[in-house]
């Protein structure tokens, strides 16, 4: 196996949900709902891969889809190279003992009435066998002290209701780790939690990464905390991929004028004189994301784009390739005579700087 093989990848990745209920014979058929429409990610052991975008975008759909929670539409997602769409129970439990997921409200995602020892227990013989005495005991600890909830002994009988939120979540990775996954994938897993915790669990799972070299997918909407994270970010806005790059060039250099409007937007502790509201107004780049029941024809961000020209509004552009590692699905980096003019760094001065989003993590 090459080592550049990524653990988890999709091509094409779509999920259209049906607007409007069954449909009934006799009648046109209900419209669809263009929730993800032709995603391309890969995941590489060892890496975190953010996926960022506003609400409403299709990240948490993406990470269901790889997840396998929610079948395809279309496309394609391989594991370790080989297509990985599950037929049956049995195939299922295969694919999440390596692919495990990360909801992203520990207050639903863990069963109230039962305790941590249960939940983790449950984990434990569903992916490792049937764990009895000293073996489930010491499986236990593990787990425990690897998400840094030590000594065990203090956690491992707690119910639900007497952790705190940054506990809760703990439990849940720990959880996602009974099955020695070789990915995680994150649904906003700080979103939930007080901002005074969100760091330590980015920091968990970067430990994670690091130590045990976890592929992970971190779904978030806020840009700034993607820059501490994440080793390269795609930006997603109304189900299709705006920008990829390495974290700090996305984050330093936006090239989509939809990337430059997320950092401009994001909360800068130094940014006193509301540079970057002001950034955003001078971008005109207000409104509501189009319709994804009739999405327009195009560009998804034209209706919004200061930048847009007939061709954005004509035709749908593939990802670009602008330098190495860099792509963005923007007209105004081809090569056609007809494309609009994307000024280089453009109204970026606001969140441009996000030094101070560390803290916001």
């Amino acid at each position: 196996m090459s080592h550049s093989t990524p653990v988890l990848a999709a091509h094409g990745l779509t999920k259209h949900f049906r607007a409007g209920g069954r449909r009934i014979a006799g009648r046109p058929p209900a419209r669809a709902i263009h929730a993800v429409d032709g995603v391309d990610l890969e995941l590489h052991r060892g890496q975190v891969l953010a996926v960022v975008g506003e609400s409403g975008s299709g990240k948490s759909t993406v990470a269901r889809l790889l997840a396998q929670l929610i079948p395809l539409t279309d496309g394609q997602v391989l594991l370790d190279g080989a297509d990985a769409r599950v037929r049956g129970r049995r195939a299922f439990r295969a694919y999440v003992r390596r692919v495990q997921m990360i909801f992203q409200d520990p207050f639903a995602s863990i069963n109230p009435v039962h305790p941590v020892r249960y939940t983790l227990t449950r984990a434990l013989r569903l992916h490792r066998g049937r764990l009895q005495g000293a073996q489930l005991e010491a499986a236990l600890t593990e787990l425990l002290e690897r998400v840094h909830l030590t000594p065990a002994a203090r956690y491992v009988d707690k119910y639900p209701h007497e952790l705190s939120g940054g506990q809760r979540q703990r439990i849940a990775i720990a959880r996602a780790l009974a099955a020695e996954p070789e990915v995680l994938l994150a649904d906003e897993p700080v979103s939930m939690l007080d901002v005074s915790i969100r760091l330590g669990i980015l920091n968990l799972l970067a430990d994670l990464r690091d130590r045990l070299g976890i592929a992970v997918l971190y779904i978030t909407h806020d840009i700034a905390s993607a820059r501490y994270f994440a080793d390269r970010t795609t930006v997603l806005y109304a189900g299709q991929v705006m920008e990829t790059g390495d974290s700090e060039s996305v984050t330093q250099e936006p090239l989509h004028p939809y990337t430059r409007l997320l950092v401009a937007s994001a909360p800068d502790p130094d940014d006193l004189a509301g540079a970057g509201a002001a950034a955003v107004r001078d971008q005109g780049t207000g409104g509501e994301p189009p319709s994804l029941v009739d999405p327009p024809p195009g560009c998804r961000f034209a209706p919004r784009c200061p930048y847009a020209a007939d061709l954005c509004r004509r035709e749908t552009p593939a990802l670009i390739e602008v330098s190495a590692g860099r792509s963005a699905a923007c007209w105004g980096y081809s090569e056609r005579e007809d494309r609009p003019s994307v000024p280089a760094g453009a109204a970026t001065s606001g969140g441009g700087s996000t030094s101070g989003g560390e803290g916001n993590a």
